[in-house]
């Protein structure tokens, strides 16, 4: 009873605390349209800014695993410092131009940061309980989620005046970076292993968790092209048949995302009843068939778009909690830190590439073909898991 009573505070103080930090990751996407126009450029010659941050993600969790420093310190306060850094790199676009080095550095120092958010915060929640793995993994990401779409919903309430979007996020994340300093560590907190190059092995070695691992590079191949370029995708879907493009653009991206979210949590719970792998592949069926129903509508109604764009981000990310805890489910204790790190390197890595070149394929053929092809992602990593979900 005493366990209940400390869970819940302590969870929400966390889940609140990952929500204000990460609305920081795309920060620098909500308002790329407006950083775009005041340059005269399109919004594709900014997409830098997107990819810097996954790359600079991607170089911060293999140097927290490669050190250990989340075991070394409290977590807690790896949070609120990594929070407080990403904060103060957001705000270098002020004065720097979009289509600078200086803004791609401040935001790959910005994903580097949120290295120190996001999978330090999963490791604290998991500290709580073993049982409902499913349910808490689930909530975290449902954070993630909903932190990545409150930039959306800033940069709606604050019209053209994109800087106010960066302050306001820069200061959220600092509120959320000293929220997680109080919150309490669970009871089955636990030193991870440090990142060690053989223990990566069991990735191609062990066919669970080579499999955990194709079906999370399915998920990641569309999600964060999808995050990163939802405004500007529903801007261009309904360009010349509604008076502020851009602001429907906004509105859509934000309840897109938030959607999918909320959607996390009956996912974690239904994970924990039902099998990880079953409710993962489930929900990349979903998504597949809704990212083709997007570029089947584009430049449609735009109320078909909206509904498209929303069925979208509501089946895009509920599985994404569940590939980290397949890993750790498959994986001997002393090698799951290493081998969830590596694995969230791989993914962020991919992201990469796909936010850059989502783009690029849309004004080489056109945005319902480049929407398309995000669905192969998730329709290969349906495959691995319904492999996965027959044992």
């Amino acid at each position: 009873m005493a366990e209940q009573a400390r869970i819940g505070p302590a969870l929400a103080r966390l889940v609140a605390g990952e929500v204000l930090a990460l609305g920081l990751w795309f920060s620098a996407a909500a308002i790329l349209p407006a950083l775009a126009a005041e340059r005269g450029l399109p919004p594709g010659a900014l997409a830098g800014l997107s990819t810097a941050t996954q790359l600079g993600f991607v170089a911060g969790a293999l140097l927290l695993a490669a050190t250990g420093l989340p075991d070394g310190l409290d977590p807690r306060r790896v949070f609120a410092a990594a929070a407080t850094l990403a904060a103060a790199a957001n705000l270098v676009l002020l004065a720097a131009p979009p289509d600078s080095l200086a803004a791609l550095l401040s935001r790959a120092a910005v994903g580097a940061a949120l290295a120190g958010v996001y999978p330090v915060g999963l490791k604290i929640a998991v500290g709580w309980s073993i049982a409902r793995r499913g349910l808490i993994t689930g909530l975290l990401v449902g954070a993630l989620t909903l932190g990545s779409a409150s930039p959306h919903l800033v940069a709606l309430a604050g019209g053209a005046d994109w800087r106010a979007t960066l302050a306001v996020t820069s200061a959220l994340g600092v509120i959320g970076g000293a929220l997680v300093l109080g919150a309490a560590l669970g009871p089955h907190h636990r030193r991870a292993p440090a990142f060690r190059p053989g223990a990566i092995l069991l990735a191609w070695t062990d066919r669970r968790i080579r499999l955990a691992y194709a079906g999370y590079l399915g998920h990641m191949w569309e999600l964060y092209a999808f995050w990163a370029w939802a405004a500007v995708i529903a801007a261009a879907a309904v360009a010349g048949q509604v008076e502020d493009p851009a602001g429907f653009g906004s509105l859509v991206s934000f309840a897109a995302i938030a959607l999918g979210g909320l959607a996390c949590i009956p996912a974690g719970w239904a994970a924990d009843r039902w099998g990880r792998a079953r409710i993962a592949g489930g929900a990349m069926v979903l998504s597949a068939a809704a990212g083709l129903a997007a570029a089947a509508s584009f430049g449609g109604p735009p109320w078909l778009v909206a509904l498209a764009l929303l069925a979208w981000g509501l089946t895009i990310v509920p599985d994404s909690a569940q590939f980290s805890s397949l890993v750790a489910d498959h994986a001997p204790p002393e090698s799951a830190g290493s081998l969830m790190a590596f694995q969230t390197a791989l993914g962020f890595a991919l992201t990469a590439v796909t936010v850059q070149a989502l783009p690029a394929l849309a004004a080489a053929t056109s945005w319902p073909m480049a929407l398309a092809t995000l669905a192969l992602g998730p329709t290969l990593g349906a495959v691995a898991m319904a492999r996965l979900a027959r044992g």
